[in-house]
């Protein structure tokens, strides 16, 4: 008897992987049926003639196209899970996850290939002071675990003249505020603004967002629209957000990011081209970083670029969270107007990165991180000790918790972002294997089941 892999999926005329393959196959989750191999695997389960299997060819059998005994069962809790040799990375967290014979996942059969890749905008961990302006950089401040790392680093390290710039959401959570009433007066040297959209632009946003993505997760993307005129007016040279490394690497593993974009940002012949570009058009040529600002306030404001559709690589986060927007029109105006203003004048903050491993003496290590923050910065970590990833906001899981059910289901191709984020944090030591497995079984919501939290979300934008 013959059946169909799990996690393979008829969708048209093709067939469709939902999960991350070894690494030799890691992206090619598409094969391309023809008619008779359509019709063929329309008709599963059943016995097959030698003919029918013939049809169906080296790339379909014993691959997607299975004998009942290696059908691969999708584990329905972590209980059940077949997990890395070397990381937490599992195929319940990760349906459709694939090992090879040493027992490794596809992250840590491909690190030494990926050991540079560490992100998408260029890399600067010492900023230069700023003769034009009040601020030497900006950071989008959550009061979370990175971003205070950041603010720490910026400030207290380097002693630059830091703008935190925070964006007020519903589900902020207690940690987070009390850590940002501790940074302020822990760091006196640092301006800290807050805004916040109202409650009935919010509530359409996070309404139309809750229809696409399952939750109404927004950050930093919205924060971006509210800020981006103020970066401008104060001539802001750089801004950063808190990310870590393994937030990067994970776009890269989701098929998110192909590989030539964590040389862009570096990359002095492209660079040198799109200022060529621009000084025949009579913009200002561009400093790094500059593009990898442009395009992201312009996507938010206009929505995807056509060539990044047609290229595959599209971030459905992102894209949804631009079709929310739209439903508040009034929102995107001032961002409108500070990117046109910016373009022609030259005055366009560039997007950077720092290197959270590279100033942690090669190794951010989590554990190691919060104790500095306690004692440096007045930073509250969340109630749930084991808790490392994304901590600022009180309905984290129930981002996880429909990212996985989604993914689980076949109905989205978008990896849980928190799966591949605690993967590849235990593989590349900023935590523990064990200290990863402990915080997905208490702090993470991969569930089968909707998690509390999602009563939460739900409330506010449906009353």
């Amino acid at each position: 008897m013959y059946l169909l892999q799990s996690r393979y999926k008829i969708e048209n005329k093709s067939l469709r992987y939902y999960g991350l393959r070894n690494k030799d196959n890691m992206f090619k989750n598409v094969i391309k049926l023809n008619n008779k191999q359509l019709c063929i695997i329309k008709s599963l389960p059943k016995e097959l003639t030698n003919e029918e299997l013939k049809a169906l060819g080296k790339k379909l059998v014993d691959v997607a196209v299975v004998k009942e005994e290696d059908y691969k069962k999708v584990p329905t809790s972590l209980k059940e899970a077949h997990f890395c040799k070397n990381c937490c990375a599992n195929d319940f967290i990760i349906p459709g996850l694939e090992f090879d014979e040493n027992g490794l996942c596809p992250m840590c059969q491909s690190k030494d290939d990926t050991k540079w890749m560490k992100a998408v905008v260029p890399i600067l961990n010492d900023i230069p002071k700023s003769k034009k302006s009040r601020f030497d950089i900006a950071l989008f401040y959550t009061g979370g675990k990175d971003s205070t790392f950041l603010l720490y680093y910026l400030s207290k390290i380097k002693n630059l003249r830091v703008l935190a710039l925070t964006w007020e959401i519903p589900y902020m959570s207690l940690s987070a505020k009390l850590s940002i009433e501790g940074a302020k007066k822990s760091f006196d040297k640092v301006e800290f603004i807050s805004q916040k959209v109202d409650n009935e632009s919010l509530k359409k946003i996070y309404s139309k967002l809750y229809k696409l993505s399952g939750n109404t997760c927004a950050c930093p993307s919205l924060a971006y629209v509210l800020f981006y005129e103020i970066l401008v007016d104060e001539k802001i040279p750089y801004f950063v957000a808190g990310n870590e490394p393994v937030q990067m690497k994970g776009l890269y593993y989701n098929h998110m990011a192909p590989k030539i974009a964590y040389k862009f940002g570096n990359n002095t012949f492209l660079n040198v081209l799109i200022s060529l570009g621009r000084i025949l058009t009579l913009h200002p040529p561009l400093r790094k970083g500059q593009i990898q600002t442009l395009l992201t306030m312009k996507q938010l404001a206009y929505g995807d670029n056509v060539f990044k559709k047609i290229a595959g690589y599209q971030n459905d986060l992102v894209s949804n969270v631009c079709k929310a927007i739209k439903e508040v029109p009034s929102i995107l105006k001032p961002l409108k107007r500070a990117i046109r203003r910016s373009s022609w004048s030259g005055n366009i903050p560039s997007f950077i990165q720092v290197d959270l491993n590279d100033v942690s003496k090669g190794n951010y290590d989590w554990r190691k991180v919060k104790d500095i923050l306690a004692k440096e910065c007045g930073y509250v970590a969340p109630s749930n000790i084991n808790k490392g990833l994304h901590t600022s906001c009180e309905i984290e899981k129930c981002k996880e918790y429909s990212q996985f059910i989604r993914f689980y289901k076949m109905e989205s191709t978008m990896i849980p972002f928190s799966s591949l984020e605690i993967s590849l944090a235990s593989r590349d030591g900023n935590i523990t294997r064990e200290e990863g497995i402990k915080e997905i079984e208490e702090s993470l919501g991969f569930s089968l089941k909707e998690v509390d939290e999602c009563k939460i979300m739900k409330d506010y934008f449906q009353k």
